[in-house]
This record gives C-alpha cells, structure tokens and sequence, in this order.
C-alpha cells in the first residue's frame, strides 16, 4: 500500500513531467510557426500518427487540420514509393540518425506532389525516441520541368534513330553501330581500338546483342576501356534495339546533327499541331463522335459507294427527348455526361454497321450504308430506342430520357445530302409530334407539309407589321352568377390568301423562329387596351387573361418591366390581367423564369395554370409562385359523366386547388350537363362553347351586354 508520502512524491512527478511535455509542446508549436511560411512541417509520434502540422503543410497536401490530425502518416504516401524506400527511411529515423530525401507524395484530390524532406528524431525526458519532426520543402515545379526536359530528350532521338532506319532501311546492328561511331567521333577518339557493350557486367559486339537484351536495361558504350556514353534498350516490332539515354548525347553530336535533330522536333511539333487542328476540326469534342463537318464529308462517301454498289443507305437521325429538363435541372455538367453516355450507347447499336456521328446539341445521326438486309435498319432502330430509355446514372442522380428518329434513304427520298439530311430531320418532327419516343420514316408529305410550313414561316414575318393578326376574347363564366367577369384573349391570323389561321398552325412557328416574342407583347398590349374600355363600360373588376410562352419567358428581350409601365400609362391596376402558364413551366429553375414569375405576383398581376393535370407540376411551386388560377384540362370535361373516372379527377383537382387556396377554371364546356357536374363539384369558373366560341371585340362586347341583361 502507497503512503501518503509516496503518492505526493509521485504527483509531484506527474505534474513536472505535464509540465515538461506543456513546455515542449510550446517550443515545437513556437518552431513551427517561425518556419511556417517557407516550408511544410508536420510532428508524428513513434508510431506514424500525425499529432501536429502548420497552415503550408495543409496548403499543399489539400487535407485541413482535423483531417490530418491521428491519421497514419501513409495516407499521404500510399503507393507512391516502394515499399523498400520507407524502410530506409524508418530504419535510418530508428537509429536516431537525421533522414533526407526527396519524397512524392499524394494530395486529397489524388494529384502528385514533391517534397524535398528532412526528418529528425526527437527524444523524451527518458532519452528515448518518441517523435519525428519533419520539415520539407515542396519541389514540385522542378520535378515536372526535369520530367518534361527528360521527356523532350527521348522524343528526339526516337525520332533520330528511327528517322535514320526508315530512310536507309539499315538493320538493327548497323544502327547500333553507327550511334556509337556518333558517340566515340564526337568525343575524339581518333584511333578506336575497341568499341562494345557492355550490359549488366557482359560485353555485347553489335552484331550479337539483339539476342540477350532486356527491355528497359541501360547499357553502356566503351571506347578503349573509357565510358563515352550510354544507351537504353527499346523495343519495336518485338525487335530490340538500343537509343541514347543520356543528355550526354546531346552534348557529344556534332552541330550538323544537332541542327538536323532540330529540324526534326520541328518538324514533329508541326505535325503534332496539324493532326490537332485536323481532329478540332472533325471531331466532337465532348463524345469523340465525328462532327458535323465530317458527318458530311462521310455522307458523301457513302453515296458513291451507293451508287457504285447499287445498294441503298440509311440516315437515322436522334433527337433526346426533353433534354433541356436535364440541363435545367441538374446542371450542364450533368448534361454533358448524358450526351456522352448517349454517344455511348448509339455507338454499341450501330458499331459495325454504320457512322455515328454528332451533329450538335442533343443530336445524332446515324449513316447506315450497302443495306443489303432491309431488317438493319428496324433493328438498329428498336434497339436504340431501348438502350436510350435506360435510366442515366450521373454521379449521384438519376436521369431519364427517350429518343425520336428520323430515317431517311438514299436515293429513294433525296439524292443531295443537305435534301436527305432535311427529310432525315422532317421525319424526326413527325415522330416527336407523334408523342415522343418512337420513329417515323420519311414520306412525300412530309416534303409538302415542310414546304407549306416555310412559306407560312415566311408570312409570318410580316403579319405583325400588316395589320393581319387579331385578338379573339371568350367569355369565363362564373358558375354560382352566370357572370361574365372575365374573358382569355386569343390570337388569330388573318392570312391574306388562306384566311382566318387559329393559333394551334402558327403559334408554334412563331415559337420555334422567336417571332413569338413581339406577337405575345401585341397580344398583352391589345388586351390591357380592351380590358380598360370593359372595365369602365362593363364592370369594375373585369380582368383578361393572356397566354405567355415559355420562349418569352426565357428571351433575352425582358419586357416584364415594360408591360407594368404600359399597365400604369392606362391607369390599370395589375389585377386586370391574369398571365397563363403552362405546367413545365414551374419545373423551370432557369433564374429568368423565377424571376419574372415573383415580379408579376409583386405587380399584382395573378397568374394561372393551364391545362393542369396533363404535364407534371410539384404542389410545392403552386404556393412558391402563388399561383391564383387551375384551369382543368379540356380532356377531362369533354367525357364528363356522373360516375366516370373524369369526374373523381376533376372533383379531386377542384378539392386540392380549394385548400390550396386556388380558384377553379374548367375548360372545354360543351354541354349542360358538364356546366352541371362541375358546377355541383364546386368548380369556380367555366369556359368553352356552351358559353360562346373566342370572339372578336365588338361581338364580345354584345355578349356582356346580353349577359348582363340576364342576370
């Protein structure tokens, strides 16, 4: 049993060995600071762990303190050396004696880094070893400019000694031989009384090395028992044969051969940038695929083979289906790994029977030529179409997209390339109008609905400026009055040779060219107009609705701004127009469609949804934009009966929208019956034909006369 005299005795031993640990700690913390700024230091305990490093050591090796802190000094230098290397130096450190090396070592983001080290062992107050201090210097920079000086000397006498061997086809020997007469020349040996090799201890004559020499030995030139260069053993063609290793050789050439060698660097250096160039320009940079310049230069080659063949080609054009959502979603980067997995995949459907190539954007094409089997091209096709609705693994997501395809042939369908690639593109559309997914081969109507669609393009252009267009309004009716508060503003085209156009033809049009743009803003412009005139002739609170497109949300010309001024010129508040979206709409994270949704809520202009339940829309985006309007779609009304499955959908919709605080539009109200149904459901509004058809102002403006009259 300890007495009390002893136990104090050896607390106080206790506290003077804290003490003396505290102070040493303090002296090693004070070191490592003063150092900090010019090297990498860092404190291990016997065992490798490390207990202590400063702000360099972390700069470099890309870890911060608490990830370094305990960890095993290896987590730096894992299978950067071998395993005998750290031996030594373990070995060296053990015996208290001070270990130096340049050490390569791995940073977090896995990268390679050089340090040049000192480590020094530290002993306790018992005299023995129980920390290592290392300080190091980071020598990365040099290391890689003597990797890229070694790397530039190999290249050139490379191309030295094999430029030599192809142009005078001299045997292996010979040019062994002819490299050490460079070498002993050079060095002025006059009178050559012996000239070998000698490897591993073994002396070779040039006409017997090839047998016994291993790939990657270095053997060394002997010039009457005197070392005047040395050599490196290579192989090619499975043939060795032997090159200057050293920078020796560069010293020892005569200034002929020097300027010779760099003839040839140049000349290499020239070539290297062209075979670049060349490949910029006819590869895709992101998938490897060839681009669209050689996509062309191949199409032409394979309608020659065609016609020399007598047997017909195919193009299969891709279009991804809803890959901009991707892009919007997750990020370009993600995007681009799809494209690149897509490429991926095309290339496994068509590898040995055709060229894919990409063409630009989210689009492929396909060459399949000598169609010798005409079920090629059903099964190219059904295969890429399943291979392509495989779900996309990007990193950490998930994605999912389909594809349509266009399939074209040479020369039933066109004989010009920039013709079939057109037909190829004609059929695409179809099938993506068809509902995505699926193909659709290239048919003479196409051609006509193609040529009909560009002169309408073309007549488009000057409708606006031609008076041509006109707003149509149609009433909406409010179920518990029959009042008619509200109408939606509809354009329409009065086409000088094909009369009235409905928007279903050309609103697409003027959305896939832009002109979309400055008819939407005519369209807004008209109907504030109108809403001015029916609120003081008609009722004070009448509001129109106006459709905005997608397109002129993400324009570049922002003229949000521009409809609130116009709207405080007629002395409008924002609540006499209501802006209809469509459902994709609020999926849509671009910062401009965010945007300009809160400007129109903090403008007092409401906002409505059209044709809800037939895309896909989170409820959350419901309250986050605070939308005011659902509007059912009109394929839910139109077979509306007592028991159908449409009624629990509409009842369902007109339930939610309530809670959410959200008033109830049905569209597509043909028969009393439905005004019924929905009206008992609790529906809020109706629209459609059994109220009126859209109308031009002046018919409109009899309609509330007549409605007001009844109510």
């Amino acid at each position: 049993m300890t007495s009390p005299e002893e136990k104090t005795n050896n607390d106080q031993e206790e506290r003077l060995c804290y003490t003396a640990l505290e102070n040493r700690s303090q002296e090693l913390t004070a070191y490592i600071e003063a150092i900090g700024q010019l090297a990498l230091v860092s404190v291990a305990d016997r065992g490798g762990r490390i207990l202590q490093v400063n702000a360099k050591f972390c700069e470099v090796c890309g870890y911060n303190e608490q990830e370094l802190i305990g960890q095993d000094h290896r987590i730096l230098n894992s299978g950067t050396h071998p395993k005998e290397f750290f031996d030594e130096m373990w070995a060296t450190i053990e015996r208290g004696d001070i270990w130096h090396q340049e050490i390569c070592n791995r940073s977090k983001n896995g990268q390679l880094y050089w340090v040049d080290s000192t480590i020094v062992p530290l002993k306790g107050s018992d005299g023995r070893i129980d920390r290592y201090l290392s300080v190091s210097v980071d020598i990365t920079a040099r290391r890689q400019k003597e990797m890229v000086l070694r790397k530039r000397l190999k290249e050139i006498t490379c191309l030295y000694a094999i430029r030599r061997r192809m142009e005078q086809e001299l045997p292996m020997d010979e040019i062994c031989q002819r490299i050490i007469t460079h070498l002993t020349g050079a060095m002025q040996f006059p009178e050559i009384a012996t000239a070998v090799i000698e490897l591993d201890g073994r002396r070779f004559a040039s006409e017997n090395y090839s047998q016994d020499l291993a790939h990657g030995l270095q053997a060394q030139i002997v010039v009457n028992g005197k070392i005047c260069g040395r050599l490196q053993v290579f192989y090619r063609e499975d043939r060795p044969f032997l090159l200057p290793a050293e920078q020796g050789l560069v010293e020892a050439i005569t200034d002929d051969l020097g300027k010779w060698l760099e003839r040839m660097q140049a000349e290499a250096a020239r070539k290297e940038n062209e075979t670049l160039i060349w490949r910029q320009a006819n590869f895709d940079s992101l998938t490897n695929l060839p681009n669209r310049h050689m996509f062309h230069d191949r199409l032409e080659q394979a309608m020659k083979k065609s016609d020399r063949t007598g047997l017909p080609l195919a193009l299969l054009l891709f279009d991804l289906d809803h890959f901009k959502q991707i892009n919007d979603t997750y990020g370009h980067a993600m995007g681009d790994l799809l494209l690149q997995e897509a490429a991926l995949r095309l290339g496994s459907c068509a590898r040995e029977s055709g060229t894919v190539a990409r063409l630009g954007g989210d689009e492929f094409i396909v060459i399949l030529g000598e169609l010798d089997d005409p079920d090629t091209v059903e099964r190219i096709t059904q295969d890429a179409l399943r291979k392509l609705a495989e779900p996309f693994r990007l990193k950490n997501e998930v994605a999912y997209v389909s594809t349509s395809i266009g399939i074209a042939f040479y020369p039933a369908d066109a004989t010009d390339p920039s013709v079939l690639l057109k037909s190829a593109d004609q059929a695409m559309y179809a099938a993506k109008s068809q509902g995505r997914n699926r193909y659709s081969y290239f048919t003479s109507a196409m051609q006509q609905a193609a040529q009909v669609r560009m002169r309408l393009v073309n007549d488009l252009r000057g409708a606006l400026a031609d008076n041509e267009l006109l707003v149509y309004y149609q009433p909406i009716v409010e179920f518990s009055t029959g009042a008619v508060h509200k109408a939606e503003a509809l354009v329409r085209w009065q086409h000088p040779t094909r009369g009235l156009i409905g928007p279903a033809e050309f609103i697409p049009i003027a959305e896939d060219t832009g002109m979309i743009v400055d008819i939407g803003d005519w369209v807004f412009r008209e109907a504030a107009r109108q809403a001015a005139l029916w609120r003081a002739s008609h009722h004070a609170t009448f509001q129109i609705s106006v459709n905005r497109s997608p397109v002129q949300f993400h324009s570049e010309v922002s003229i949000h701004s521009a409809w609130f001024d116009h709207l405080q010129k007629l002395g409008l508040p924002g609540q006499s127009i209501v802006v209809e979206i469509t459902e994709g709409l609020l999926l849509d994270t671009d910062a401009a469609v965010t945007d300009q949704l809160l400007a129109f809520r903090d403008a007092g202009m409401q906002v409505s949804l059209d044709d809800f339940g037939t895309g896909y829309s989170a409820l959350a985006y419901l309250k986050k934009f605070d939308i005011d309007y659902l509007k059912i779609d009109r394929s839910f009304v139109h077979n509306l009966s007592p028991s159908s499955n449409d009624m629990a959908l509409c009842e369902a919709i007109i339930v939610m929208a309530h809670k959410l605080g959200l008033k109830v539009i049905a569209e597509g109200v043909e028969t009393a019956q439905q005004r019924d149904l929905l009206a008992a459901a609790g529906c809020d509004y109706g629209q459609g034909y059994l109220f009126s058809e859209p109308l031009p102002a002046k018919q409109f403006e009899a309609l509330l006369q007549t409605t007001r009259q009844s109510i």
